[in-house]
């Protein structure tokens, strides 16, 4: 028995047969009203570009294999692509890198009770605990030694923290405060 070709050609006419049902899938897929009728119109120019031939009857299940299609290249595309978000949506995004306004104000305090502190105590605090220099390279750098370093970063931070209304119980705590909390 011989096996009659049965290829034929997408009958354009015949498309518009098939829109509710691919609106439904294209709804499906991209769960939005514009999104799914932007994806059933690229569907529907994709196919009329240019003549398709179709080896049985199933129309329907082509055009559905083309939306999917579609969709796919439409994801893919969007992933690479860059997205900018307008002025609005920016002041609606909270950057969760970026310090809080009460982060600010608590290092501008630390900052404050730093500054009141005599030249040689701020000197050692702002070697170590905010420019993050190691006791060694910080008595280096101050021209002193370690243990005069040592002293001198622990009365420093017992001011601060006293300043702060800490307590002295809180001075050993208040060696990363100012860069922690501007970082």
């Amino acid at each position: 028995m011989e096996e009659k070709d049965s290829t034929r050609v997408l009958e354009p006419a015949r498309l518009g047969d098939h829109l509710d049902r691919l609106y439904r899938a294209a709804l499906g897929l991209c769960g939005s009203r514009e999104r799914a009728e932007d994806l059933v119109q690229d569907t529907y120019a994709r196919v009329l570009s240019k003549p398709r031939f179709l080896r049985n009857d199933d129309d329907l299940g082509y055009l559905l294999r083309v939306l999917r299609n579609t969709f796919i290249s439409q994801q893919r595309r969007a992933s690479l692509e860059r997205v900018f978000a307008t002025p609005d949506e920016l002041e609606r995004l909270e950057d969760s890198t970026s310090p809080q306004p009460h982060t600010f104000a608590e290092a501008r305090l630390v900052y404050d009770a730093i500054a009141a502190l005599p030249l040689d105590f701020r000197e050692a605090i702002v070697a170590v605990d905010v420019a993050g220099l190691r006791y060694g390279e910080a008595a280096r750098a101050l021209r002193i030694r370690e243990g005069t370093l040592t002293s001198r970063l622990f009365r420093a931070r017992r001011r601060v923290a006293e300043a702060l209304g800490q307590g002295s119980a809180a001075a050993g705590r208040v060696s990363s405060s100012p860069a922690s909390l501007c970082s």
